[in-house]
């Protein structure tokens, strides 16, 4: 089933709602700061199996003691969609247990 695309303004409402993320260059971004390596692996692992579920995925990138995501729906043509806000709701429910801020 297509998935549409969101508004700019649409967009703006839900940010409102994650904080830390953003929009940058057409796609929803935010980057966590965490105690170490390890704890940063461990979100990476955890935010893997939420996109399995969702069967949505972001560019996920892990660093040194961080975690960054960049997510769009490629099927919407590049655009950001209910199925990426939802993809950062989740993972904002999980980055507090990992000590991500």
């Amino acid at each position: 089933m297509p998935v549409a695309p969101l508004s700019p303004r649409e967009i703006e409402e839900r940010l409102a709602g994650l904080p830390g993320w953003s929009l940058d260059a057409g796609r929803l971004t935010r980057s966590y700061r965490l105690a170490s390596h390890f704890a940063a692996t461990a979100m990476v692992v955890h935010v893997a199996q939420v996109q399995e579920e969702l069967d949505h995925h972001s560019d996920l990138t892990l660093g040194y003691n961080t975690v960054s995501l960049a997510v769009q729906t490629h099927s919407a043509g590049g655009d950001v969609t209910e199925k990426d806000v939802e993809l950062a709701r989740r993972v904002e429910d999980l980055a507090p247990g990992h000590g991500a801020h």
